[in-house]
């Protein structure tokens, strides 16, 4: 039985290469860049990209743009978010080597064109160097060893994305370190009790020894970083010292594929690390060195790079490893493949945490790049090339199955799609059988109220918007706590009253009614995570509509309570003083549009589960909700409590309230300050590890949540197992984030789309210094915890 097979390539194919990168970015592509062409006796540096379509096993050339790196190899390169690759150092031939720049290549407008953008950045840098490692651990770059031009260094060096200016920080270890090295590897551990941490292996030493340690690198909480030396049973196989090979992690096994030794010819075995239990185990392996590898599924890709019987002439074939086959021998190994699969199936989709291999192998973890360095102006786009996107799936019948499309559809907006064209039609009449249909043909205007003014007159009387609640409320008692829902589903985050924001969604990603007329609504539900009122000018708008699109379509339009659907909240952030000014009322009576569309509130479900697999609710899990049933079990009418004093009352603020960590690496159950400066303990943040025990306990593959204004739109935590999605831009007029909404396509395919902030000088309800210092909104937290792209 064959472990290797040639993969057959077509299209514009690349030049037979060595000391190349190929980073896999998680859309059924491989990004190849770089290398030397050519035997070693005569030898041409490239700086050319090329894109290797996973699915087609086509080969194009990207045209690029921007200031590009100049023709290298030996250098690093790390996927670091949604399309977009960062590449570091290098040689340039004759005993040069690339500038010590940091370079960034965005692909998440179009996969033949990239946008080649140099990092700006602070301070010292690493310097110039070859044969190092770069990887990426959320929201480090982390820079080891190579070799300078002179000699071998060990230095090791991050640089935090999320933090402005981008520095570059030199770790200073107080632990012992590994020797210095250069064409060593590095990559991160996925799982595991050494999850997270960056694991560099073998290397050439000053004395040009083949090294066969490996040291593991890891970040305390209080921000130390040290270095911890694998411990070798000695009892049991020991690994070949190499060099010029790469490593990656499948599950918590580090594998280690091709490379050399100081001995000419010497043939080596795959050799695979377990952390677990600190044992190695090998295999039959294909014989190259300089080449390049990525994992897709459970395959090992192996591009490039000289074979061992001509050590001279690079070769261009791809081959791959058939790890189910490899790791045949071992049952422990097999079993531990098998976990992976089921993972990969049951909790974290593959292409939302791509595993990659490139000369320096890189992380699953995801980067803000794009909010630190590269800053979106207002109104730029991105094309919409989705449609054209062949997803890279695998049995997309398995309904157990789903995939992250990694790469977001930004909206192209022209001025006709701006322009308010139409006249709001005015209500004729408001009986009783109409009602839902009376504001849906006046609310329902993408074109007229994509920039309503801040001032607009609301189109309806109180008596309107009291018959509404009554139909609507009468559909939500009759509906359960937890709904059930089908793809194809929209999934919308908070909209917080930014009613244009709602009608631009409408407007270019489809609606559920136009011109009197049944739309999408044929062939898409839509899900809403709650917070639909407050902090923005339009809340009246916003609940109308959705709560007259669900009198109308009561199967289909599916809406969850948000913690600000709470008379509580939305009496002192917006909502109450909308009221007050718009309708002229007071809402402290009982009898105002205020008090009867809170007690509405009261009656909303606290989630929605897709598919059987997906749950949707808006805050999280917190700290007491293990299983479905228990918010199943929750009675209705529902108050929130917040002066907690029984666990019933506690899950409830958990679901409404909590978030998640500030990192993948932060476990368990932590204070939220942010939420709850007063530290009463209610408000909590809960760790990935709650994530994966809540989704294995109820058998579901993903949790989505809304509830943190994210600056993409969209933001992934516990590698992928969570998704958090904000549709409201410019989150009071202060984050300039976008907004996105999430596409669960039939066969399962997330895609998020995305809108950009409009009009930056839009103003809140909530304006002056002190009523925000009550509760301010809750800051994104790449600018507050400096630890991962996910805010509020």
């Amino acid at each position: 039985m064959n472990n290797f097979e040639k993969v057959d390539a077509f299209g514009q194919l690349p030049q037979a290469r060595f000391g190349h990168t190929i980073t896999y970015i998680a859309k059924g592509k491989a990004i190849l860049f770089g290398g030397a062409t050519g035997d070693t006796g005569k030898y041409s540096i490239t700086g050319d990209t090329f894109s290797f379509d996973m699915q087609s096993k086509q080969w194009k050339r990207v045209e690029v743009q921007g200031t590009a790196p100049s023709p290298r190899a030996a250098h690093s390169a790390v996927c670091v978010d949604i399309n977009q690759i960062v590449i570091y150092g290098g040689a340039t031939g004759g005993g040069s080597l690339a500038s010590d720049d940091l370079y960034l290549l965005d692909l998440r407008s179009n996969d033949d064109l990239g946008q080649w953008t140099v990092v700006p950045v602070v301070g010292t840098t690493p310097g110039r160097r070859y044969g190092h490692t770069l990887t990426f651990t959320k929201p480090f770059l982390i820079v080891f060893g190579g070799n300078t031009g002179q000699e071998p260094v060990n230095d090791c060096w991050c640089v935090n994305v999320e933090k402005s200016p981008i520095t570059w920080v030199r770790l200073e270890c107080k632990s012992e370190q590994p020797l210095a090295r250069v064409y060593h590897s590095a990559s991160i551990c996925t799982n595991g009790s050494a999850n997270g941490m960056v694991v560099a292996f073998g290397g050439r030493s000053n004395d040009q020894q083949a090294l066969n340690d490996a040291w593991g690198l890891r970040r305390h909480r209080d921000g130390r970083w040290d270095w911890v030396k694998a411990p070798y049973k000695i009892d049991k196989e020991q690994p070949v010292g190499r060099y010029q090979h790469t490593t990656l992690f499948v599950y918590s096994m580090l594998v280690v594929i091709g490379g050399r030794t100081g001995n000419v010819g010497e043939t080596l075995t795959i050799d695979v690390y377990d952390t677990e239990i600190s044992e190695w185990s090998k295999f039959n392996s294909i014989q190259r060195f300089r080449h390049s590898s990525w994992l897709v599924d459970t395959n090992i890709f192996v591009y490039g790079g000289f074979e061992l019987d001509s050590p001279n002439i690079p070769t261009d074939i791809i081959s791959k490893i058939n790890l189910n086959r490899l790791l045949l021998p071992s049952e422990t190994l097999t079993n531990k493949l098998a976990q992976y699969q089921h993972a990969q199936r049951n909790v974290s989709p593959q292409s939302l945490s791509p595993q990659m291999a490139p000369i320096s192998p890189d992380t699953q973890q995801a980067s803000p790049l794009n909010n630190s360095l590269i800053q979106k102006k207002p109104g730029q786009t991105i094309q919409n090339t989705q449609k054209q996107q062949k997803p890279f799936a695998q049995n997309q019948a398995d309904k157990s199955q789903f995939k992250f499309i990694n790469q977001a559809v930004v909206a192209e907006e022209t001025r006709d799609s701006k322009a308010p064209n139409r006249k709001p039609r005015v209500p004729q009449t408001a009986q009783e059988n109409n009602i839902a249909h009376l504001f849906i043909s006046t609310l329902l205007q993408p074109k007229t109220f994509i920039n309503i003014s801040e001032n607009a007159k609301f189109l309806f009387q109180a008596q309107h918007i009291l018959m509404l609640c009554d139909q609507a409320e009468a559909v939500l008692k009759e509906q359960p706590m937890v709904l059930r829902c089908k793809a194809p589903i929209k999934i919308f985050g908070d909209i917080h009253g930014q009613y244009s924001d709602l009608m631009r969604f409408f407007d270019l990603w489809g609606s559920p009614f136009v011109d009197g007329k049944d739309s999408d609504i044929e062939a898409f539900d839509y899900l809403f995570l709650g917070d639909f009122v407050d902090r923005g000018n339009h809340s009246l708008e916003t609940i109308c509509l959705l709560l007259a699109l669900k009198v109308r379509f009561p199967e289909s339009i599916h809406l969850i309570r948000g913690n600000h659907e709470d008379k509580w909240i939305n009496n002192g952030f917006g909502f109450s003083e909308e009221c007050a000014q718009r309708l002229g009322e007071d809402p402290n009576d009982e009898d105002s549009v205020f008090a009867r569309v809170n007690r509405l509130f009261e009656w909303l479900p606290l989630a929605a589960i897709v598919e059987d697999k997906i749950i949707c609710l808006h805050g999280g899990i917190g700290s007491q909700l293990n299983y479905v049933a228990e918010i199943e079990n929750l009675q209705r009418p529902l108050e929130v409590i917040h002066e907690v004093t029984t666990p019933e009352q506690q899950l409830v603020v958990d679901i409404l309230w909590s978030d998640p960590t500030d990192t993948d690496q932060d476990f368990g159950i932590q204070p939220n300050i942010i939420r709850d400066p007063a530290g009463t303990g209610n408000i909590v943040k809960f760790g990935p590890d709650r994530v994966i025990n809540f989704l294995i306990k109820n058998n579901l593959s993903l949790i989505i949540r809304a509830h943190e204004c994210v600056m993409d739109g969209f933001e992934r935590f516990a590698g992928g197992q969570l998704l958090t999605v904000f549709s409201a831009t410019d989150y009071c007029g202060r984050h300039k984030n976008a907004g996105a909404v999430l596409i669960l396509k039939r066969n399962l395919e997330i895609v998020p789309k995305l809108i950009y902030p409009q009009n930056l000088n839009a103003h809140n309800w909530i304006e002056d210094e002190e009523a925000l210092k009550k509760r301010p909104p809750t800051p994104p937290r790449w600018k507050n915890q400096g630890q991962r792209r996910s805010y509020d």
